[in-house]
């Protein structure tokens, strides 16, 4: 077999809640490549059936990221074109796709992402607090490290973003208010793009109130947190 070129990896972004949020290129380049990588194929098969895209798919998740991508770069290798996708948002972003893009560049192969939807930066924008600067932590460590870590984050003289789990935030915002103090601004993302999205902001003893008023807290989750000088400002305001 002669191949003309070897494949190159793709990374699409794809929809974190409305459908109709996926782009026109995404969706030629899913119909185009000749294999799709998802984080979980029943969950993209409902976005790619919806699209009319019949591109063959395979798994690559965190439980099977350093065999399979192995295997994936294999393929490229011999000419084939792979999309990477994830549940919602762009891949690659806490997520595994990080070790492929990692094991496709060590093999010199092309990597290219298209832009498109992510819950980082709508949250961010909508959130109220500083834009200009922001660090972007992703998921905390659940248990170790985790302390440490969320006292080095309120001392940082910018906007914090971080994603949380329904199930832990009580918990986070209980130990951002014990380490930045209760009128710490901060904003919860819910359920972005979603038809239940909702914007909860205030001061750390404010959110947490809300928090503890809700039955189930439902949804993915991003956490905004002002830092305590722009906090100040926003709470004497």
């Amino acid at each position: 077999m002669i191949i003309e070129r070897p494949g190159r990896l793709i990374l699409v972004a794809t929809p974190i809640g409305n459908l109709s949020d996926m782009t026109e290129r995404a969706i030629e380049t899913l119909r185009r490549v000749d294999l799709i990588a998802c984080e979980d194929t029943r969950t993209s098969g409902v976005l790619l059936s919806h699209h009319g895209i019949d591109t063959p798919t395979t798994s690559f998740h965190a439980h099977n990221e350093h065999g399979k991508a192995s295997r994936l770069v294999d393929l490229m290798i011999r000419g084939q074109d792979i999309a990477l996708i994830s549940d919602a948002g762009s891949p690659g972003i806490s997520d595994p796709g990080y070790l492929l893009v990692r094991a496709a560049l060590d093999a010199h192969l092309e990597v290219s992402a298209l832009p498109g939807p992510s819950a980082l930066i709508p949250a961010l924008a909508a959130s109220g607090l500083p834009t200009d600067r922001f660090l972007f932590e992703g998921f905390l460590p659940p248990k170790k490290g985790r302390k440490t870590r969320i006292e080095r984050l309120v001392a940082e003289d910018c906007t914090v973003v971080l994603y949380e789990s329904p199930h832990r935030l009580k918990k986070l915002l209980l130990q951002l208010a014990d380490a930045a103090g209760e009128e710490r601004q901060v904003v919860i993302a819910r359920e972005i793009s979603k038809k239940f999205e909702e914007f909860v902001r205030g001061t750390l003893a404010e959110v947490l109130q809300w928090a503890e008023s809700q039955t189930r807290i439902r949804g993915e989750i991003v956490l905004v947190l002002g830092s305590a000088k722009v906090s100040d400002r926003l709470n004497e305001g």
